[in-house]
């Protein structure tokens, strides 16, 4: 294993999830300097994108048996975006250049959006469960259950404005914990049931 080009993604996949450290290395090899550009062009920070594409690599090394990764590159080029994002979030500032959600997640690469939904599905699962029973009931029957603020008073016996008020605090409460990714919600809301 010395060439990068010799081995399949699937082949280099296969032996990274086996645990071969050469394996890591010849994709680093492959896909470094394509992660670090899209890295620079998004953050124009040459220092901080090379510590970005450090990361990502660790983190695929560190998850490697715990990831399900049909194509490598989009794997990687979408975890180098959701990494900028996560660094403009830290920094509470956006990117000028906001992509659509349909360049976000990649159409070809079904594994790693399903990957994606399921994290974005146990993570709001349990912010759910933390939540007040009363809240967290209001905020199933509305957003997963669709029903209306009137419907969910009836049901409830509660007045329809503390209903709305309840959304109100709960959608406030989710943006701030989710961030800008709350985008993502009416997306990921189709796919949770």
């Amino acid at each position: 294993m010395d060439k990068p080009s010799e081995l399949t993604d699937e082949q280099l996949l296969l032996s990274l999830k086996e645990g071969n450290e050469s394996a890591l290395r010849l994709i680093y090899r492959k896909y470094w300097k394509v992660l670090y550009n899209e890295c620079c062009r998004r953050l124009n920070d040459a220092q901080q994108s090379e510590e970005l594409v450090q990361d990502i690599f660790a983190d695929l090394w560190e998850k490697k048996a715990d990831r399900e990764i049909v194509n490598l590159k989009a794997y990687l080029i979408t975890a180098v975006k959701y990494a900028v994002y996560r660094q403009y979030r830290r920094k509470k500032t956006l990117p000028s250049f906001e992509e659509p959600l349909e360049h976000l997640i990649y159409e070809d690469d079904s594994a790693d959006s399903a990957l994606f939904l399921k994290e974005l599905h146990l993570y709001v699962e349990r912010w759910l469960a933390a939540q007040p029973e009363k809240r967290r009931e209001i905020f199933v029957r509305r957003y997963m259950n669709e029903h209306s603020t009137e419907q969910i008073s009836q049901e409830m016996g509660v007045p329809q404005k503390t209903v709305q008020n309840t959304l109100r605090y709960t959608e406030v409460a989710l943006k701030t914990d989710l961030g800008n990714f709350l985008i993502l919600l009416p997306f990921f809301l189709d796919k949770f049931q």
